[in-house]
C-alpha cells in the first residue's frame, strides 16, 4: 500500500484521480469493516506531531484486539503535517485531521479529509483552510454535515460543510475572539506552579456540539471563557446564545470539555490551574451554570503541571482527567447529582500525556505520551473505574491523538 502525501494544491487531473480512488474505497469499505469487526479487531488511527514539531510522519493505523486490548504495530497510512487531532465521521466512512500549522496558503492552518478504504488505508480527498492558525481540535455535528474546528493560534472557530463524498468545503461561518485575556498566573494554580503559558492572546482550544445538536460550546483558553452558540443544522451558522459565555477564574485556562451522557452536566478541564469544573447545562437555552471546581492533582501537590484531556466514561459513572508533567490520569466517581469524588490516579507510564481515549466497549483506555514516543494501554476496572496497565507500550513518534473507528 502506498502512503498518501497531501499536496498544497491539486490539478484537475489529480483531483479526478483522487475522487475516483475515494469512490472505489467507499465501495469496498463496508465489506472491509465487516470483515474487521468479525475478526474481533477495532481500527484506530494515531495522529502525530511531525517535522520540527515532533518525531512522527503523519497518521498511523493500529488495530486493537477487543479481548485483550493489544494494539498492532503502527503502520503509516498518510503523510500530512502535524495531524494533531483526528475525528472520524459518524458513519465511520471518513476521517478528518487538523493540520496544526500556520503557513497553509499564507497564515492559516488546515483540515484534511480522508476516506477509509479496504483494510483501513486512507485515501486523501481534499484539504481546506481552517480559517485560523494552528488548529487544535475538530468535531462533527450529529447530522454529519458540518465539521467544527478551533484554531489555537488564530483565536477563531470555523464551521466547514461536509459533502456526501466526505469532502470538506470552505467555511460557512467563522468567529474570532478579541481581547479580554486573563492573567498570566492562574487563580487556582498549585503552589509553586510556573504554568503561565496561554494568556498572551485569545486561544480557541476546543469546540463541540451539545448532545441534541442545538448548541455548540467552544473554549478559549486565553480568555478563560466557554462560549455558547446556537447552531443552525441546516446552514451551519452559529449565533450567540442568550448567555453567550461563562467565565472561569482568571488565568485558569479552560482547555477541553466533556458532556455527561445524560446531557445535563458539562465538565471542563483548566490547563494552567489543573482543575476540573462542573456546570449544569440547560438544553433549552444552552445556559451553563457553575456548580463546583476541584483539583485534578493529588492532595498536597506542589509545582508545575499542565492539565490536558477530560473524558466521561460511556456508562456515565466516572470522569477521567489528564495531567502533563505529573504524567497521570485522575479518576473521579460521578454521583447521582453530578458531584465528583476522587477515586485515585494512575501514572501514564510515559512522558507528557496529551490526549487519551476510551476504546469502544469501555474496557480499555489508551494514553498518547508525546515526549516518550509511545501509547500506553490500560484495562478499566468496571467497579472502581480505575485504569490498570496492560503492560503494552506501542511505539510511535510524538503521538498526539488516537481515534477509534468501529
Amino acid at each position: 500500500m502506498s502512503e498518501i502525501r497531501i499536496p498544497g494544491g491539486v490539478t484537475r487531473r489529480s483531483f479526478l484521480c483522487t475522487a475516483a480512488a475515494a469512490t472505489l474505497a467507499h465501495a469496498t469499505m463496508g465489506r472491509a469493516q465487516a470483515a474487521i469487526a468479525k475478526s474481533g479487531r477495532t481500527l484506530a488511527y494515531v495522529g502525530t506531531y511531525t517535522g520540527k514539531a515532533g518525531n512522527g510522519e503523519g497518521i498511523y493505523l493500529v488495530e486493537m484486539n477487543r479481548s485483550t486490548g493489544e494494539l498492532t504495530q503502527p503502520r503509516l497510512v498518510a503523510r500530512t503535517p502535524n495531524p494533531s487531532w483526528l475525528t472520524p465521521h459518524p458513519t465511520g466512512k471518513f476521517l478528518y485531521a487538523v493540520n496544526e500549522v500556520a503557513d497553509y496558503r499564507g497564515n492559516s492552518g488546515s483540515v484534511s479529509a480522508f476516506s477509509i478504504g479496504q483494510n483501513g488505508e486512507l485515501h486523501a480527498i481534499n484539504t481546506v483552510s481552517s480559517e485560523g492558525a494552528e488548529p487544535a481540535h475538530l468535531s462533527i455535528d450529529a447530522t454529519g454535515n458540518f465539521a467544527f474546528v478551533a484554531n489555537y493560534g488564530g483565536g477563531s472557530i470555523a464551521v466547514l460543510p461536509i459533502a456526501a463524498d466526505g469532502s470538506l468545503g470552505a467555511a460557512v461561518d467563522v468567529h474570532r475572539d478579541h481581547g479580554s485575556e486573563g492573567s498570566t498566573t492562574a487563580t487556582n494554580a498549585p503552589a509553586g506552579s510556573f504554568a503561565i503559558s496561554g494568556h498572551d492572546a485569545p486561544h480557541a482550544h476546543m469546540i463541540l456540539a451539545a448532545p441534541d445538536n442545538r448548541f455548540v460550546l467552544a473554549t478559549d483558553l486565553g480568555q478563560d471563557r466557554i462560549y455558547v452558540y446556537r447552531f443552525d443544522a441546516a446552514t451551519g451558522k452559529l449565533t450567540a446564545a442568550a448567555k453567550p459565555y461563562v467565565s472561569l477564574p482568571s488565568g485558569d485556562g479552560p482547555r477541553h470539555l466533556a458532556f455527561h451522557p445524560n446531557g445535563r452536566w458539562v465538565f471542563s478541564i483548566q490547563e494552567e490551574a489543573s482543575t476540573v469544573a462542573r456546570f449544569d447545562y440547560e438544553a433549552a437555552t444552552g445556559r451553563l451554570e457553575a456548580r463546583e471546581t476541584i483539583s485534578a492533582l493529588p492532595d498536597g501537590f506542589a509545582g508545575t503541571n499542565f492539565a490536558s484531556e477530560i473524558l466521561v466514561a460511556p456508562n456515565g459513572k466516572f470522569l477521567y482527567a489528564g495531567n502533563r508533567l505529573h504524567d497521570s490520569i485522575a479518576v473521579f466517581a460521578i454521583g447521582g447529582n453530578g458531584v465528583l469524588s476522587r477515586v485515585g490516579e494512575c501514572a501514564t507510564l510515559g512522558d507528557y500525556p496529551g490526549q487519551f481515549r476510551i476504546a469502544p466497549g469501555g474496557r480499555f483506555l489508551f494514553a498518547c505520551n508525546k515526549r516518550s514516543d509511545c501509547i500506553t494501554g490500560f484495562r478499566i476496572d468496571a467497579g472502581s473505574g480505575m485504569p490498570t496497565p496492560t503492560g503494552q507500550y506501542t511505539g510511535v513518534g510524538s503521538p498526539a491523538s488516537i481515534a477509534f473507528v468501529g
